[in-house]
């Protein structure tokens, strides 16, 4: 990890990147920044123009999201992560299109296939040979029976609202986020029953505070509440969940449950806890500025 190279690199294999424009600007500047290494990680706010307010961009290293392959070799991504590996596929999804690259021989990765999976993809989750696309609009369900062209098997439609997914089992955990620009105002945890793949329903929903990633760990729900911390649940009766804890003092935006502990990010902050029976107890925390 201390010779970490780079074996080979793919360009323009993406058509479309959102970095998601403030709702509040007025005017965009790109003075500062560079289309050939940066990329958007955030806006600041400033005046010019006889004082007009305008949203600049920041360029820099992507650091607000865990991303890789989920429950496999290469890696554990988070909740909010667009990339998953699966054998020897890397699947990588934009807003409305999924992009297949075949990285058998890491020295020579080559793009597979391009195909539309939706509307609005945002996030990507990975469990028993299906992939779990949260949109802003709801949940799409592709099987992966064939590894290189993935199959559209059902969605889940609900208002408009920013959508992060897990699986365990027979449901799936999403969060809505309100009062921004994903389009709606109640900020809820929903439960939808998936053991047909072809009929999801809504099971059961929860209201939260603003939500966003979201990760399990056997019977422990860990929900990202943002502002309101970092939120416990037992799910062993997924229909009625019971909150066994929250983590208030923190802003928490994603989690990845690993075997032995629980890494956190939120803030520009990575933290580091330790599972206990009926919680969790801080480790390390480490400050991305």
């Amino acid at each position: 990890m201390y010779n970490i190279k780079l074996i080979e690199r793919l360009e323009d294999v993406f058509d479309i990147y959102n970095y998601d424009v403030p709702l509040e600007a007025q005017r965009i500047e790109y003075a500062n920044f560079n289309y050939e290494t940066d990329v958007i990680v955030g806006w600041k706010v400033s005046s010019k123009w006889r004082e007009k307010i305008y949203w600049e961009a920041t360029g820099g290293l992507m650091n607000d999201a865990f991303s890789g392959g989920t429950k496999s070799t290469a890696g554990v991504g988070g909740s909010l992560a667009r990339f998953q590996i699966v054998d020897n596929y890397l699947y990588a999804v934009g807003r409305f299109e999924m992009s297949i690259f075949n990285i058998q021989e890491l020295s020579a990765p080559t793009l597979e296939v391009i195909q539309s999976v939706g509307w609005n993809i945002e996030t990507m989750f990975h469990v028993d040979n299906y992939l779990y696309l949260g949109s802003t609009n709801g949940m799409y369900i592709y099987s992966l029976n064939e590894l290189v062209r993935p199959e559209y098997v059902s969605e889940f439609i609900h208002w408009q609202g920013c959508d992060p997914v897990v699986v365990d089992g027979n449901y799936a955990y999403l969060t809505l986020r309100g009062g921004n620009f994903c389009g709606q105002l109640e900020s809820v945890l929903e439960v939808i029953d998936v053991s047909d793949k072809s009929y999801p329903e809504l099971a059961a929903r929860y209201s939260l505070d603003n939500p966003y990633g979201l990760g399990i760990k056997d019977d422990v729900l860990y929900v990202c509440d943002g502002t309101s911390g970092l939120k416990l649940f037992d799910k062993s009766d997924p229909l009625n969940l019971n909150m066994l804890g929250n983590l208030k003092d923190i802003q928490s935006k994603d989690v990845i449950p690993l075997e032995n502990s629980l890494l956190m990010i939120g803030g520009n902050t990575l933290y580091q806890y330790e599972y206990l029976e009926n919680g969790v107890k801080l480790i390390s925390a480490f400050s991305l500025n």
